[in-house]
């Protein structure tokens, strides 16, 4: 069965610079889509990406991060909106590209689907009650 997941991976300043990406590649053959990253040498790196292929190499390939010492997160954890700022104005989805946003045309009010979340922070930039969080 393939699977694909969205997660975010943190990077100890000691592995920025080791090819850990390239062993999803070439030892899990895992393929990815990098999101987001920020990888500064010897400081903590961030990488938002989309990882593919079958179950059981993914699982080996979550095993290897983890036992190299890269902490995991699945994205849908990170993007948050903060309900008691909403006003479901609908700023958020004219500009989100994946239309995680969706507007319920009886009441009006804007539903947020974290899974079609890719973390690109749009909705965060359009929010003028910056309702939207962004926790990495």
């Amino acid at each position: 069965m393939i699977v694909s997941k969205k997660i975010v991976l943190h990077f100890p300043g000691r592995l920025v610079e080791r090819p850990i990406v390239y062993h999803l590649i070439k030892d899990y053959d895992l393929e990815f889509n990098i999101m987001k990253a920020s990888i500064i040498p010897d400081e903590e790196g961030l990488m938002v990406i989309e990882l593919r292929g079958n179950q059981v190499n993914y699982d080996k390939g979550i095993k290897f991060l983890k036992d190299t010492g890269v902490r995991i997160q699945s994205l849908g954890q990170n993007v948050l909106r903060n309900e008691s700022r909403c006003t479901h104005c609908g700023a958020c989805i004219t500009v989100c590209p994946t239309r995680a946003f969706k507007l319920d045309t009886e009441t009006r009010l804007i539903s947020f689907d974290d899974t079609k979340c890719i973390a690109c922070g749009l909705c965060l930039k359009a929010c003028p009650l910056r309702a939207m969080e962004l926790h990495f």
